[in-house]
């Protein structure tokens, strides 16, 4: 048994369902490997890329937080979102980083009152899916 099935799964739609090698997420502890025969367990996830190996090579899936479940023959992320490193739109992602980073910047000067946190997570969701968009 050197496969598992991976789900990763949206509140609107099933994103990823394969059999993969390994999978590696950010959990809220860090850096997760994930191997078959892995020992069960749940974990809050970050912003950051899920790579997943199929025997020699590598996708990356954008994914906005979320859990992932560890089962004996399974892997299933929940995830907030998730984008395949081929359905983003690098154009929107920096659009989106841009304006993230001017909201960071007025909450910062006094000139604005947002929610800064609300700004830091779109930065981080939008350096995400810019980071997977490279790797492609």
């Amino acid at each position: 048994m050197n496969t598992f099935l991976l789900e990763i799964v949206t509140p609107d739609h099933s994103a990823y369902s394969n059999e993969v090698n390994g999978v590696s997420v950010r959990g809220i502890e860090g850096e997760l490997g994930i191997l078959p025969g892995h020992i069960p367990f749940i974990t809050p996830l970050q912003v950051a890329p899920v790579r997943i190996k199929i025997g020699n090579e590598y996708t990356s899936i954008a994914v906005s937080g979320g859990f992932v479940e560890v089962r004996k023959d399974k892997v299933v992320i929940l995830a907030e979102s998730a984008e395949l490193e081929t359905d983003i739109d690098i154009e929107r992602a920096i659009a989106a980083k841009e304006r993230a980073e001017r909201r960071i910047v007025a909450v910062k000067s006094n000139q604005a009152d947002i929610d800064f946190k609300r700004a830091e997570l779109s930065l981080k969701k939008a350096m995400n899916r810019i980071d997977v968009h490279s790797k492609k």
